[in-house]
Order: structure tokens, then C-alpha cells, then sequence
């Protein structure tokens, strides 16, 4: 808005009304007048230039409220991001926790069993450390012992063990099914298969039908001498006869025949030792 400045014209107006003036009056009043209307001027010019201040303040004041309402906007999103973050996380460490729990119940069970074999595996080992230095040199040319995934093989020759051309066992096998026998029943914890096992030549006796009828009823006269001569424990036996079925050699040829001809002692390790501790794996839960 401009202000107007009416002073000087109502004096000039004035002094004419009372007449005629002096020319250095009249001089003097014009300066006074001319002053006045740059002032008034200038003054008009500052109030312009205010009133756009005031204008740009405003603009900028409603930029301002503008930008702090969108960042209020903003600050509530994050608030609400982070407290479902949080309630996230709690959950989330509720769920890790129980993981653990079941990680560690898992390791320490996978430590049974890992304890459980390497003591069978150690047992193996004394067993059959023990029976091959109990064996002469002599038997051990008729006797294989050997270890294989966590069971003991004791493989015995047909020559050394039966009758020839029968299932009766042999006086000369007595010594060394008593060093057997003994091994046998030192490791109470361990259950015996005995398996018989033929080469491919049909067997030609009229009271034994085939190479199965052999090879069970050879691995019978081994489990029966055991019980009944030395002691062991008949539930810990069991007799088996593969006939033909399951040649290590070549039955082309005299030495693969004769290495098929055998008779297998396998010691193992009792399976409910092992079926309780599969019962008692942890659960996992969903």
C-alpha cells in the first residue's frame, strides 16, 4: 500500500492564499517540497520492498511447514517399519533359540553314535588283534581275519575244517575253533553268524540234495561244535548256507574253487545296542 504525502502542496497552497511571497520564501519552500517527495518516494519504495519481503517470507514459511509435515510423514513410516522389525526379530529369536536347541540336541546325539562306533571299531580291532596272535603260523595259512565296515571276518578253509567231501568237522579244526570259541565268548556284546560257502561243482551224495543243502548244513556242524564242545552261548548263533552264491575267486580255476570253499565266522556287534540309540534321536519339530 502507498502512503501519500499531502504536507507540502496544502503549505504552498497556504502561502498563496495570503498572498504574494518572496522570491527566496518561494525558493526555499520549493526545496522543502522537492525534499519531501523524494522522501515520500523513498519511503514508497521501502514499503514495496517489505511487503515483497514479507510476501517471500510467507512462500518460504509454507515450503518449510510443507517439508516438516512430509518429514513428521516420513519419521512415523520408520517408527512403524522398526517396530515391526522388532517384533520380527523377537520372534525371529525365539525361532534361532530353538534351532540351537535342536542343533546342539542333534550334535550330542551324532556324538553317541560317533562314540558308539569308534568303540566298536576299537572293540574290533582288540578282537581281532587277539585272535591272530593266538593263531600259529601254521593256522593262519587255513584262517583270514579281517575287519571290514565294522564287522569281523573269520574265514576259515574247507580243507582245514571238514571231512573231505563231508559237513563233519574235523579233528584237526579243534584247536583252532578253541582259540575261536575263546575270542567268541570274551566278547559277550557280540552276536556270531556262522556262513557256509561252496564252490560251483555240484555236490554228488545222495543224502545232500545240492550245494545249498552243503553249505547250511557245514555251517550247522560249526555252530553245533561251538555250543556243544565249547561253551558258547547258542542264542548269540545263528547258521547260514550261501551254496555257490557268493564266490570271492574265479571257480575257473583249482585256486579259485578251493578259496570259494569256505566257511565265515562274522562277529558283529549286536544290533539293539544301535536300534536304542536310533530311538533315541531327537525329534524335530516343524
Amino acid at each position: 500500500m502507498k502512503l501519500k504525502f499531502s504536507l507540502p502542496i496544502l503549505l504552498i497552497t497556504a502561502v498563496i492564499g495570503q498572498g504574494c511571497v518572496s522570491n527566496k520564501k518561494y525558493q526555499e519552500l520549493q526545496s522543502t517540497n522537492s525534499k519531501l517527495q523524494e522522501s515520500n518516494q523513498d519511503l514508497n519504495r521501502r514499503l514495496q520492498a517489505s511487503e515483497s519481503d514479507v510476501s517471500g517470507g510467507r512462500i518460504r514459511i509454507k515450503s518449510l511447514e510443507e517439508q516438516i509435515a512430509a518429514e513428521k510423514s516420513n519419521a512415523a513410516s520408520l517408527q512403524a517399519a522398526l517396530n515391526k522389525c522388532l517384533t520380527s526379530s523377537s520372534q525371529g529369536n525365539v525361532n534361532i533359540s530353538k534351532l540351537v536347541d535342536e542343533i546342539n540336541s542333534s550334535n550330542k546325539y551324532i556324538q553317541q553314535l560317533v562314540n558308539a562306533k569308534n568303540k566298536s571299531d576299537s572293540l574290533n580291532m582288540v578282537l581281532t588283534n587277539n585272535l591272530t596272535r593266538s593263531l600259529s603260523q601254521q593256522e593262519m595259512s587255513d584262517v583270514d581275519v579281517k575287519v571290514l565296515k565294522g564287522v569281523v571276518y573269520i574265514s576259515l578253509s574247507d580243507n582245514m575244517l571238514y571231512k573231505s567231501g563231508s559237513y563233519e568237522i574235523s579233528d584237526k579244526a579243534g584247536a583252532t575253533l578253541t582259540k575261536i570259541a575263546k575270542i567268541i565268548k570274551d566278547y559277550q556284546n557280540y552276536d556270531v553268524l556262522i556262513e557256509g560257502n561252496t564252490d560251483n561243482v555240484p555236490i554228488k551224495q545222495t543224502n545232500i540234495r545240492n550245494n545249498w543243502d552243503l553249505s547250511a548244513l557245514r555251517a550247522s556242524s560249526v555252530v553245533q561244535t561251538l555250543q556243544n564242545t565249547y561253551g558258547v552261548d547258542p542264542k548269540r548263533l545263528t547258521a547260514g548256507g550261501r551254496g555257490e552264491y557268493n564266490p570271492i575267486a574265479d571257480n575257473s580255476t583249482a585256486s579259485g574253487k578251493t578259496q570259494n570253499r569256505r566257511t565265515q565266522i562274522i562277529i558283529t556287534p549286536k544290533l539293539d545296542q544301535f536300534m536304542e540309540l536310533i530311538g533315541k534321536a531327537p525329534e524335530t519339530k516343524p
